[in-house]
């Protein structure tokens, strides 16, 4: 019998009058796995997000959580369930500490010593009893996930988690979910960071303006990226085009549209076409690499309109579960 998955998404719709904010979105999540969901500001992350919560209702379509439907189950479907949407709030004149006690209370109560141990995986144990005015937006972001792991769920939902992070705040949230992944838990976690993804989701669905434009694995996404290459700008780009070898499979170098030249070709080609631009006296004024393959992927399908995208790929969740 196959393994109920996490999150079980089947045409899910929200409209807010005329406006479409999701279109008919279908998304699988498998138990164990760490699932991006991707787009520009705007796309409606938040608003599936939402849905998945409870906090608004769909106009059409199902959500399952572990088999459950919220109209089957009630509150109940959101057992095993915990995260936040948007960013987490605290009583800033309370202790890190105090906040969690209360939350579990709220929450039924936690089991004896799992405040210590939420605060240990979230390492926020030495700062524990500070005022949480006091804390960085990073720690309470952390201090957020603490709190979504006081239940021990089964699935974390996070919204955007490392949005408005310093570069370290960044670094040890994607390090946090990395370690929360590695012990089994199933994370799903939206962002507008293709490099956040990339680093840590097994797969991705992208959306733009509430429509799905890709589903599938990070290294599916990979295959279908463009090549990446450098940026030359110099002050001659008909004489430094002319010195390209012709034909020279291992080097390419094309006009940019931006009035650039992109070069395509292993490091050392690069290397030795520059030097041969330099050498013949053509000015060189910069040098630079393109966007990052997946980058350039991610403005490719949100800056175009979802039916001019490459197909959506099936979910390998989702076929186990069919």
């Amino acid at each position: 019998m196959s393994e109920v998955l996490a999150v079980d998404a089947v045409d899910v719709t929200k409209r807010y009058g005329e406006l479409t904010a999701v279109d008919a979105i279908t998304m699988q999540v498998g138990q164990g796995e760490v699932y991006g969901v991707l787009g520009p500001n705007g796309a409606g992350k938040t608003t599936f997000l939402r849905m998945l919560f409870g906090l608004i209702r769909p106009d059409a379509g199902t959500i399952k959580l572990f088999g459950q439907t919220r109209e089957q189950a009630g509150t109940r479907s959101l057992d095993g369930v915990a995260g936040f949407i948007e960013s987490p709030r605290f009583y800033p004149y309370l202790s890190g500490r105090r906040n969690l006690e209360g939350l579990a209370r709220l929450d039924g109560g936690a089991a004896p010593g799992r405040l210590d141990e939420v605060l240990e995986v979230v390492d926020l144990a030495d700062r524990a009893g500070d005022k949480v005015g006091g804390y960085s937006f990073g720690m309470r972001q952390r201090l957020g996930v603490a709190a979504s792991l006081l239940r021990d769920p089964q699935l974390l939902v996070l919204d955007e988690p490392a949005n408005g992070l310093d570069p370290a705040g960044i670094r040890d949230m994607r390090a946090l979910v990395k370690r929360l992944a590695a012990g089994g838990l199933t994370v799903l976690l939206s962002s507008h960071d293709m490099g956040e993804v990339e680093e840590i989701c097994d797969n991705v669905t992208i959306m733009r303006t509430g429509a799905v434009v890709y589903h599938g694995g990070i290294a599916q996404l990979r295959h279908q990226a463009p090549e990446q290459g450098h940026r030359i700008v110099t002050g001659d780009n008909a004489r430094a085009l002319a010195l390209a070898p012709d034909p020279d499979p291992s080097l390419r170098v094309v006009p940019g549209a931006d009035g650039a030249l992109i070069a395509y070709g292993a490091q050392e080609q690069i290397d030795a076409y520059i030097t041969t631009v330099v050498t013949a006296g053509v000015p060189l004024r910069g040098l630079r690499l393109t966007e990052a393959p997946l980058e350039s992927l991610f403005f490719m399908l949100t800056e175009s309109a979802p039916g001019g995208v490459p197909h959506a790929l099936d979910h390998p969740a989702a076929e186990a579960a069919r």
